[in-house]
């Protein structure tokens, strides 16, 4: 049988201050979402005067992101890149960027999902909460 980490709330605690911390200092109005390896919604996150919308949108990048074990920007690469057989892959709907995995010693333990700026500031936002943990993402 193998062993593998887990997030711990602590863990998660971390990761959503950093994140709201990175998204604060730019003055960004988002949701940040964090699951588990299985795409189980572990913390929410509204910060005021984000768009309704993407209370839905961070936790579906986040399971996109921990279930496909890739940032969830992969997903909306190929299927601009004409791969439009992606859109269709079950149990994954955030196939849009900031959605990124939490990877210890070589296991997705989770991800983070972003929504209700940029993409690619979601993304940051994202990575900043990872790395509070001292994780590269």
């Amino acid at each position: 049988m193998q062993m593998k980490p887990v997030l711990t709330l602590d863990d998660v605690k971390k990761i959503a201050a950093a994140a709201e911390d990175e998204a604060n200092r730019n003055n960004w109005k988002v949701v940040i979402s964090i699951v588990d390896d299985g795409g189980h919604l572990l913390w929410l996150q509204r910060l005021d005067g984000v768009a309704p919308v993407s209370a839905y949108i961070a936790p579906a990048k986040a399971k996109t992101a921990a279930l496909g074990k890739r940032e969830s920007r992969i997903y909306e690469e190929l299927i601009n890149n004409g791969r439009y057989s992606f859109m269709t892959a079950p149990e994954i709907e955030g196939m849009l960027e900031g959605g990124v995995p939490i990877v210890v010693d070589g296991h997705v333990v989770g991800a983070v999902g972003v929504s209700g700026v940029k993409s690619a500031e979601d993304a940051q936002i994202a990575k900043a909460g990872i790395a509070a943990l001292g994780l590269a993402a």
